[in-house]
């Protein structure tokens, strides 16, 4: 398989990267929780589902890069305490959701691209079934362990105060981003991004599957 390394591409990466910092000002702090409510992981969501599975997998790691290196990228916070802190491994999973929304959104774009209603409606259910699990659930699968370790809490109380109150926003921001990145993929195919000869920079051999 081949990636195309593009100057678009990089561009979109860091633009998404960004997008990213920018929402993570949106946040609303829950007494009793180290964890705020804020709109980064629609960022991640967003990431994956328009750039692709590489290239949402670039732009997060990008945060995850700068924010360790010790730019203010979270919050206006960064370093490797913000990385190290409770909310550490919701921020390290960042980059592989990117990368899992990315390769099963663009798998349903390219296989359920009719633009009949029922085809719309089906693409639709599809991209947020994927978004809700791998942008959002997917993200608990290391947040809490790491929960339970930085704060010495069971599994559930970590649980409690940093998985349950997050769900039903996860579902509306996995549900906007089903709807934005359907709406983009009707004018922007995934495969333009990769596929930009023109604005292609290297070309990068991976092993098949």
């Amino acid at each position: 398989m081949h990636f195309r390394l593009t100057v678009r591409g990089v561009v979109f990466s860091a633009l998404f990267a960004a997008l990213l910092v920018v929402m993570s000002y949106a946040s609303i702090h829950i007494p009793g929780s180290p964890v705020p409510i804020t709109l980064e992981n629609m960022a991640v969501m967003l990431a994956g589902a328009i750039l692709g599975p590489w290239y949402g997998f670039f732009s997060m790691l990008l945060v995850l890069v700068l924010t360790a290196l010790g730019l203010p990228l979270l919050h206006n916070s960064g370093g490797m305490g913000v990385i190290l802190g409770p909310s550490g491994g919701y921020i390290w999973m960042w980059p592989i959701c990117a990368l899992v929304v990315g390769l099963f959104t663009h798998a349903i774009a390219t296989r359920t691209g009719g633009s009949r209603p029922p085809h719309r409606i089906v693409a639709l259910l599809g991209l947020f079934a994927v978004v809700e699990v791998c942008g959002s659930w997917l993200d608990y699968i290391l947040a809490i362990p790491w929960l339970m370790h930085t704060l010495h809490l069971t599994l559930a109380k970590a649980m409690v105060v940093g998985c349950y109150p997050y769900l039903p926003g996860d579902t509306l921001k996995a549900a906007a981003t089903a709807v934005i990145a359907r709406a983009v993929y009707s004018v922007y195919p995934p495969q333009r991004l990769i596929h930009g000869a023109a604005a292609q920079v290297a070309v990068l051999d991976t092993p098949d599957a």
